[in-house]
């Protein structure tokens, strides 16, 4: 059974971890970089230094540790935007496809 504190269905990985964020616009992609603070199954946080618009889609590549692991590449939406600081937002995204 799980606590009060925790209703989440998949375990959350705490990263301090450089990853590449690609903006998806029918226009142009932006592409930039990010600190990614945790990732789970479903869903991803990352610290950018500017706030991303709600249900915008994005690419996120977190590069491997190592030779043997794969990098994971994932496409998502943002579903919540904090900003934690000047010049400092965590972004939130739901996974929606792992390439």
């Amino acid at each position: 059974m799980k606590g009060f504190e925790d209703k989440r269905d998949f375990y959350r990985m705490m990263l301090n971890s450089e990853v590449a964020v690609t903006v998806i616009d029918e226009e142009i992609n932006t592409h930039m970089s990010a600190t990614c603070r945790d990732l789970s199954a479903t869903g991803m946080a990352f610290e950018i230094d500017h706030p991303l618009a709600l249900s915008t889609q994005v690419n996120v590549k977190v590069d491997s540790a190592g030779s043997q692991i794969q990098a994971l590449d994932v496409s998502g939406r943002v579903v919540r935007v904090e900003q934690e600081s000047n010049n400092c937002y965590l972004i939130g995204i739901t996974i929606e496809e792992i390439d």
